[in-house]
């Protein structure tokens, strides 16, 4: 009866981590979110509950760069995005230049579809480390290039100017060389069937603040694209919460963290009817140092109301939470390295 029980048990626990495998990630990163871009929107929701509240898992990461304690885009998006620290302004490579494998070139390695989708342009840091390698985030020119020439599936949003330096006229021949459908609107990307490989060039330059639904409307399309038998990798970027956070502009913040919110809800209604789908959101590190403060110091008062204080226009090195939702989510847990993040993802989607 003993052997008969343990048996019982371990096929249970066997069907569990089958019931358990992640077929597909998808990595939202708002550039520039801290905890205090946070709370300052469940405050602005009355503390009614947001979709960061409804995460099923929550940890923190630390961002520093390979040399300095306070990272930029470049280093901090290659962490996430390849599982190595690096110098800041490097792409997709060590500080010693060694190339280094990206979570979208393990997944394409299982068979597994990839895309990235940003409201800024498709060169710029972010969405660069998950597909470039260069020592310089500026060198936009190359950046596009080896976007063209990369194994994505999916490209979503700015950057048609870098490709017209690039290609000027032969610019939608190229591409179509390379493999990809090319369009520039929304209402074309939505005619582009699954089986196409698309460049979706919505901008010259960035696709722009204050976007209202424009990345959440990608994230679903981007996603009725890539979804396959096989699964997939997509990496979100709430791209200009940064530049607000740069500008010192609470209001301005607001609005695009509930452009990014629209999107982490999107993925999260996806992963809750497709078993087997990790979600996570994180920052890349914190802009504009954002505190939350009384506005009297007299705590007797029944609502002394609250300012939005900036200590910076720069970056800062606090730490930031990581939120996770779906198929895995209790495996990622406690106080991490963002290159051991990525390195994480990395090991998730190749299992």
């Amino acid at each position: 009866m003993r052997k008969i029980t343990l048996l019982i048990s371990a096929l249970i626990i066997a069907l569990g981590a089958s019931a358990q495998e992640i077929k597909n990630i998808i990595f939202l990163i708002g550039d520039g979110m801290g905890i205090a871009s946070v709370s300052m929107m469940q405050l602005e929701n009355n503390y009614n509950g947001i979709i960061f509240d409804k995460a099923d898992n929550i940890a923190l990461q630390r961002t520093y760069s390979a040399d300095n304690r306070v990272t930029d885009s470049a280093a901090s998006g290659t962490a996430l995005a390849t599982g190595y620290k690096t110098n800041n302004t490097y792409l997709g490579v060590l500080a010693d230049g060694t190339h280094v494998e990206s979570l979208m070139d393990v997944a394409k390695k299982c068979g597994k579809a990839t895309g990235v989708v940003v409201t800024t342009y498709l060169q710029h840091a972010t969405p660069a480390a998950f597909y470039a390698h260069i020592p310089s985030r500026h060198d936009y020119v190359e950046i596009s290039r080896q976007l063209a020439s990369s194994s994505l599936d999916v490209a979503i949003g700015g950057g048609m100017e870098f490709f017209e330096q690039l290609y000027g006229n032969n610019l939608e021949e190229t591409l179509n060389k390379e493999g990809f459908t090319t369009v520039t609107t929304m209402e074309d990307l939505r005619s582009v069937s699954a089986e196409e490989r698309v460049l979706a060039l919505l901008a010259k330059k960035e696709v722009g603040s204050d976007s209202g639904t424009y990345l959440a409307d990608a994230t679903r399309e981007a996603l009725r694209l890539m979804e396959n038998e096989n699964g997939f990798a997509l990496m979100v970027e709430g791209s200009l919460i940064d530049g607000m956070g740069h500008a010192n502009n609470a209001e301005a913040q607001q609005r695009e963290m509930q452009s990014f919110m629209g999107a982490v809800e999107v993925a999260v209604e996806y992963a809750a009817t497709n078993p087997g789908t990790l979600v996570v959101v994180t920052g890349d590190h914190e802009t504009g140092g954002l505190s939350i403060v009384s506005c009297d110091a007299d705590f007797r008062l029944s609502e002394q109301g609250v300012e939005y204080r900036w200590s910076t226009n720069g970056h800062s090195a606090v730490m930031l939470p990581i939120y996770l939702y779906g198929t895995g989510a209790e495996r990622i847990n406690g106080i991490m390295e963002n290159a051991e993040l990525g390195a994480t993802l990395k090991d998730l989607i190749a299992k």
